[in-house]
């Protein structure tokens, strides 16, 4: 990829311009990595994956060193929609067609484990993220409704989850007041976060924990073998383990997880306070995704700012107005916020898969990788951390079921990925516009 996404698009060593960014509890930057050290096990990523594995090790009694290019939380751990939600990114009658019944209900039971996680670790370690309850599912049309509520019968009746509702129009319009939508569900186990303050709460609990997180510490390349040795431009890390958090920003330093997972871009704006305005838009304090497939999601901020994600982008680099490309969607969803002033607009890096499932790999003895969230990661990244530490002391029965999900390779190869990516978002753009 002829782009550096770890710089294309932001300052080196600095967060965005994001309303997560100014409200976030400040963290020192960590020094980078200098000279020769030596560990347990070796984690390049300091999001949430990467965090999630450090502090998880470090608690068993590992040593752990953690190379991060930028700052932790960086990259999508500290921009997303801080959405926690339920279930793979699959919906589970799609995951029992593709591996059986049986996995399925084992991919289910790690879902609902993942969010577990998420809540135990806020609460263990005082992370202060204004953990919040509920997602509703908001649907464009009458057959969207139709297919969301079979599917919630499907978890009730299937999977015994009883924290899912159907709405009906009238029942999703008492939640969310806006025109565009018809219905869909409410999942109260689900719930909301600061997404940046979580990040951040990690690398807080991981260095109290003992793992030395090096920050500005971009790996150049990766030796493997019996140790594993990783040079970025001032030191080198030797290790017995090593585990690649990348998700994103991987670009060149494993070929077989570059095929497999694909950097896009995201956007969100946070629009002044709405004081008492914000009732028109969420009478109730839950997020909201939509049936939309380039989804628009969104939430209300403590301040009272609607945090709208959504718009497309047809290349690695950040369109020129951001707030622009967020207008848009978030005016067609709520027309009467067409004057109303965005303070913060901001963008991302996330990275997808074929089958949207996240793409965890035992690359090697001594080596394990875990991305490809598609837009489902803040449980399902902090559990593939933790499935991740358990694995390398010898518990790798959550890793491996994650890991015999299929994961195809895009087509084209990684000199394909932008023009793919591009013709698939004009096409999924069309539809969405179209209703088919």
């Amino acid at each position: 990829m002829a782009l550096n996404l770890l710089y294309s698009n932001d300052r080196k060593g600095t967060y965005p311009n994001s309303w997560y960014a100014a409200t976030a509890t400040p963290l020192a930057p960590f020094a980078p990595l200098q000279g020769e050290a030596h560990a347990d096990v070796c984690i390049v990523g300091g999001g949430y994956t990467g965090l999630s594995a450090a502090l998880h090790l470090a608690e068993a009694g590992r040593s752990v060193i953690l190379l991060e290019a930028n700052r932790v939380g960086f990259g999508a751990s500290g921009r997303n929609g801080g959405q926690l939600g339920s279930g793979q990114r699959m919906e589970q009658d799609g995951l029992e067609s593709l591996m059986g019944e049986p996995e399925a209900a084992k991919l289910w039971s790690l879902a609902e484990d993942a969010k577990d996680l998420v809540k135990s670790l806020i609460a263990r370690h005082g992370i202060d993220c204004h953990l919040k309850p509920g997602i509703a599912h908001a649907c464009f049309s009458k057959s969207d409704v139709s297919h969301e509520h079979r599917y919630v019968e499907h978890l009730q009746t299937r999977y015994g989850y009883g924290d899912i509702t159907a709405l009906d129009a009238a029942a999703l319009q008492a939640i969310c007041p806006s025109p565009a939508y018809v219905g869909g569900s409410l999942d109260m186990g689900a719930g909301h976060l600061h997404p940046l303050n979580y990040a951040l709460g990690l690398a807080r609990a991981a260095a109290a924990a003992g793992v030395q997180i090096c920050e500005g510490s971009e790996v150049l390349d990766i030796e493997t073998g019996a140790q594993v040795r990783l040079r970025t431009d001032t030191g080198r890390v030797t290790a017995d383990h090593l585990i690649l958090a990348c998700n994103g920003y991987l670009g060149g330093l494993n070929r077989q997880v570059a095929a497999r997972v694909m950097p896009i871009n995201n956007f969100i704006a946070a629009t002044e306070p709405l004081g008492e305005e914000a009732a028109q838009v969420l009478a109730r304090d839950v997020a909201v995704a939509d049936s939309k497939f380039v989804v628009n999601y969104f939430r209300l901020s403590h301040d009272g700012r609607l945090l709208f994600g959504g718009g497309e982008s047809y290349g690695y680099r950040f369109p020129s107005d951001i707030a622009a490309t967020v207008r848009k969607p978030m005016t067609e969803i709520f027309p009467h916020l067409s004057d109303v002033k965005i303070d913060y607009a901001w963008g991302g890096t996330l990275a997808i898969t074929m089958k949207r499932m996240p793409y965890l790999r035992r690359l090697a003895p001594n080596i394990l990788s875990a991305s490809g969230y598609s837009g489902h990661g803040v449980g399902t990244a902090t559990h593939a951390g933790q499935l991740m530490a358990l694995a390398i002391a010898g518990d790798g029965d959550g890793f491996d079921t994650m890991a015999r999900v299929p994961a195809p390779a895009f087509p084209g190869g990684t000199a394909m990925r932008s023009p793919l990516l591009a013709l698939a978002m004009t096409w999924y753009a069309l539809r969405d516009r179209l209703g088919i």
